[in-house]
């Protein structure tokens, strides 16, 4: 638990300092208020807890080259497990029962290799932190927690509800990028296919015409030439483009860059901030009812959000939190938030229920999320129908338009 050294003031005004320890700097105000003193500053001397011990960071070429596990499976693993333990059973046997039951060989190596480590003295949340690329830094401290507070099954519970959540989220924003995608590369390939196959034969029809074509018939002329003749540099254009983004969002840079930039695009940069607020809200919501100290949840929070630019004025918030302001003031100045977010987290400061707040804040923005996603898919329809057919259309256009010439030339003759 962390220990806050403090200035306060008593009753008649004299100036008392101490050390007082608290789960984090509300707590410490609840705290000195009890003892008939008025909190003036809060800072961190030290800290007892080792909740938000770190686990070793993969490097790029493990997330890539490392087996994965899908979040459906731990969370059902999480389930599993939450229930075993409730039952009385120990975390050996437990983890025995779920390696033999367990259908997924990348998840029942890394579980009979924590089994090994548990058995060989190590702690759970230890022992499951060697495994990063499937066990993450957030599910590793709420294990910590649990096993902490002896109330390992109470959280694991909450952890299933969590990544049930979480999981949701997620493929909601999937399905919302996923289908204007495929959509646009089907609409790509079918107008390459158009321009290689179907132009040419308008291309050979008009040389034997021998009169001057229109503008726009001949730059899609040109294009389909250029494509019939240098295909392989669009196909390793549309295989590389895509993968060299990937690689740019997984360097610190990049991943801030391309955020900002996605925030800004319309319909999209609305769902993308409220995804991340609902996310961190969902985390955070999590680690407090666990029992985790504020500032290690703003933390862990922070970059289980999924979202560089959020995480950092998260990061911020926390170093305000820390030399003993509240958590509302900090949350308020990011510009990106909604006010209605640092309002609500003032509201359970001062109630001493941040934890139930900030679980109302990710109940109403995963509404949000889903409501947007619903409208978003509602209006890219049509728009991507439009989109696509004025192209066809255009190039339906510069097909005909020498024949409409060709006919107007044959009427003037007459």
């Amino acid at each position: 638990m962390p220990v806050f050294k403090y200035s306060a003031q008593d009753l008649s005004g004299r100036p008392i300092t101490g050390e007082i320890e608290a789960f984090d700097p509300s707590d410490a105000k609840n705290k000195l208020r009890n003892n008939r003193l008025v909190p003036l500053k809060l800072v961190v001397v030290r800290d007892r807890t080792h909740i938000n011990k770190k686990a070793k960071t993969p490097s790029f070429l493990e997330q890539i080259t490392a087996p994965k596990v899908k979040s459906k499976e731990i969370q059902i693993f999480t389930r599993q497990f939450a229930t075993l333990i409730n039952a009385g059973i120990p975390v050996v046997e437990s983890l025995g029962v779920l390696i033999q039951g367990s259908t997924t060989p990348v998840l029942k190596n890394v579980l009979s290799k924590a089994k090994a480590s548990i058995e060989g003295g190590k702690a759970l949340a230890d022992s499951l932190s060697q495994h990063v690329t499937v066990f993450d830094n957030f599910y590793c401290n709420m294990v910590r927690a649990g096993e902490a507070s002896g109330a390992l099954d109470v959280i694991l519970g909450r952890m299933s509800v969590y990544l049930e959540k979480t999981e949701k989220l997620k493929n909601q924003i999937k399905s919302a990028m996923m289908y204007p995608v495929m959509v646009l590369l089907v609409a790509a390939l079918v107008i390459a296919l158009i321009l290689i196959f179907i132009i040419p034969k308008f291309q050979d029809m008009y040389k034997t015409s021998g009169s001057e074509l229109p503008a726009l018939t001949q730059m899609v002329i040109g294009l389909s030439q250029w494509l019939q003749s240098y295909w392989w540099a669009a196909l390793i254009v549309g295989v590389f483009v895509p993968i060299g983004v990937k690689n740019f969002y997984a360097t610190e840079d990049g991943k801030k860059a391309i955020d900002e930039l996605l925030m800004k695009i319309p319909i999209f940069g609305d769902v993308f901030i409220k995804s991340g607020v609902a996310r961190f809200s969902r985390t955070m919501a999590t680690l407090l009812s666990s029992g985790v100290p504020l500032l290690d949840a703003i933390e862990v929070g922070a970059k289980t959000v999924g979202n560089a630019v959020i995480e950092r004025y998260l990061l911020r918030s926390r170093e305000m939190v820390a030399v003993g302001k509240g958590f509302s003031g900090p949350i308020n100045k990011i510009p990106i938030i909604p006010k209605m977010v640092a309002q609500m987290i003032e509201i359970g400061e001062q109630t001493g229920s941040l934890d139930t707040m900030l679980g109302k804040i990710a109940d109403f923005y995963e509404d949000e999320v889903d409501n947007a996603v619903k409208g978003m898919m509602t209006l890219i329809e049509p728009i991507l129908l439009v989109f696509i057919g004025g192209i066809i259309a255009v190039l339906v256009l510069a097909m005909y338009l020498p024949i409409f010439g060709m006919a107007d030339a044959v009427t003037k003759g007459q």
